[in-house]
């Protein structure tokens, strides 16, 4: 995936607000990894803060709404992992202040 496209899909997922938190869902470390086969199809590998998210939806919805202008986007899928599973220490300097954790 070329830098500026990557960029623009990691863009569009800071758009994407863990509603418990309120801080975006890349700077909670929750993106492992973007996939772009070149012809419209995008995944997103990610993962949740706890297994059996009551919020996973809500967030899962929010994910696939933050794609839906990116015309080079045709088919998203989102791939929730939990291995590895997250740890607070994915979690950006922004998100760690934001969240009163040194």
């Amino acid at each position: 995936m070329d830098p500026d496209f990557y960029q623009d899909c990691m863009a569009a997922l800071e758009t994407v607000i863990d509603p418990e938190l309120g801080i975006d869902i890349v700077n909670l470390g929750l993106i492992y990894d973007l996939f772009y086969d070149g012809q419209g199809s995008l995944l997103v590998r990610m993962t949740l803060t706890t297994m059996g998210c009551p919020l996973q939806d809500i967030i899962m919805d929010s994910v696939d709404y933050a794609f839906k202008d990116m015309d080079r986007v045709e088919r998203l899928k989102v791939d929730l992992v939990w291995v590895p599973a997250w740890t607070t220490d994915r979690l950006s300097r922004y998100a760690r202040i934001a969240l009163g954790i040194r």
